[in-house]
């Protein structure tokens, strides 16, 4: 007795379909999972056991074997619990598919009780499942908003109970309405930190807007205290919104870790990652057994913050190299390889020495040459070299950020309009050199 669910995996920041293949056969009872599976899928048949029997059917006393293909894939998540019990309930006769597995996708963690849990990495997964030509996808009923942004027929699924009558044709579940991009937006406005609550810095703020409008790497070098943070934080506000398929993109990696918040609406906000400084070389650009995305990746299409820069480990700074040049990162293994995007502006900030107060007005330094050389030798020439704008940023006056008698400062709005006027110029510019903007010209 065979039966065939299909599935989806993720690959690197993509999908792949999955052929979940049940076979059950005479013998002891026992069940193995075979086709490169990592821990979770092999616990997997305890979850599905439990679920099976609590609700309502019967587990199989055979011996049952779960074939995940193709097999030279690596198989890792919990997304194939729910195609796993529907293959065997198919497989022992407790359900009549008549042909509609072949042109869904299942995915879902089961609980003991039956209940369908949310898994990582839904949006690439649904996107490929659409690409592959599956009629619809079949998930958890708290992945639906996420499935439902790759444009492809979803339904959303409580339990294991609800998705076996659905495989049936049984009417009940409905298809998810279809997600319009047009009204999923929201305004940067509503979103972003504005650049009006930065009291004084006029020329840290346009050196902030001069680096968004080229896409230019920025350094903000000054003591504790004068808002070299506060800047950092506010320029996703200043960038141009992403358009539809740059939202695509930025959704599709947050998904595959886990932190695709908003699964019910695109954002328009550039993404903002700021890791603290004891960050991991893996951690920061992508990394694991299984290899995936990094800070660097989360931060595509928008900033990636590195605050007290000299504090960050060597070589994980060494490790940003690459993706400064190349707007990629590639994190190869002995059994797997793969290729991430990490097409981000770097914006970092530094004291000026140990201490903090080098060359301050009222407040005086007590490292010696020595240090403060060794302190700045932390960051490497090559990574300097790949900053374009280094900016001292001066202590502000009480006077200056008490706004006591002064002109209110410009917000984040005409900023934005500016930068987004010019890197309209640079697009015309660079028409059919696959360059958009400044920062990506090569030495031609």
């Amino acid at each position: 007795m065979l039966s065939k669910i299909f599935s989806l995996a993720v690959c690197g920041v993509g999908g792949r379909p999955i052929g979940v293949e049940v076979d059950l056969a005479g013998g002891l009872p026992s069940f193995t999972t075979v086709g490169l599976p990592d821990t979770a899928v092999r616990e997997s048949k305890d979850r599905v056991l439990a679920a099976i029997r609590n609700s309502g059917f019967d587990f199989p006393l055979k011996k049952i074997t779960v074939n995940l293909s193709p097999s030279e894939l690596r198989k890792s998540g919990t997304q194939y619990d729910l195609a796993m019990a529907l293959g065997i309930l198919c497989a022992s006769g407790q359900l009549k598919a008549d042909g509609r597995h072949e042109s869904f996708c299942f995915l879902g963690e089961l609980a003991l009780d039956g209940r369908l849990q949310p898994v990582r990495g839904v949006l690439p997964m649904a996107l490929a499942a659409k690409k592959a030509g599956f009629k619809a996808l079949v998930v958890p009923r708290r992945n639906q908003g996420e499935a439902r942004l790759a444009e492809v027929e979803v339904y959303g699924a409580q339990s294991l109970r609800e998705a076996a009558d659905f495989l049936e044709g049984k009417p009940g579940m409905q298809p998810a309405a279809p997600s319009d991009p047009a009204l999923e937006l929201e305004p940067v406005a509503a979103q972003a930190e504005d650049l009006s609550e930065v009291r004084g810095q006029p020329l840290a703020k346009r050196a902030l807007e001069i680096a968004a409008a080229g896409g230019h790497n920025l350094l903000f070098i000054g003591p504790p205290g004068t808002g070299k943070s506060m800047l950092a934080r506010r320029l996703p506000g200043v960038l141009p919104p992403l358009s539809a398929s740059e939202a695509l993109e930025v959704a599709q990696i947050h998904s595959v870790c886990g932190l695709l918040s908003r699964m019910d609406r695109a954002l328009t906000l550039r993404p903002f990652r700021s890791p603290h400084h004891t960050v991991s070389t893996a951690a920061l650009v992508g990394g694991g057994s299984l290899p995936r995305p990094g800070e660097v990746s989360l931060a595509h299409r928008g900033v990636l913050f590195l605050d007290e820069l000299p504090e960050f480990h060597r070589d994980a700074l060494e490790a940003l190299r690459e993706p400064l040049e190349a707007a990629s990162v590639t994190v190869s293994r002995a059994k797997d390889s793969e290729v991430f995007p990490a097409d981000f502006m770097l914006v970092a900030a530094m004291n000026p020495c140990p201490c903090g107060y080098l060359g301050h007005p009222k407040k005086n330094c007590l490292c010696t040459p020595t240090q403060v050389h060794k302190y700045r030798s932390r960051v490497s020439g090559p990574l300097w070299d790949r900053i374009d704008l280094h900016v001292e940023v001066p202590p502000v006056s009480f006077e200056d950020w008490s706004g006591n008698g002064r002109p209110a400062e410009e917000s984040s709005a005409p900023v934005r309009e500016r930068v987004g006027a010019a890197h309209g110029i640079q697009g015309r510019r660079f028409t059919g050199t696959g360059i958009f903007l400044n920062a990506q010209m090569g030495p031609k």
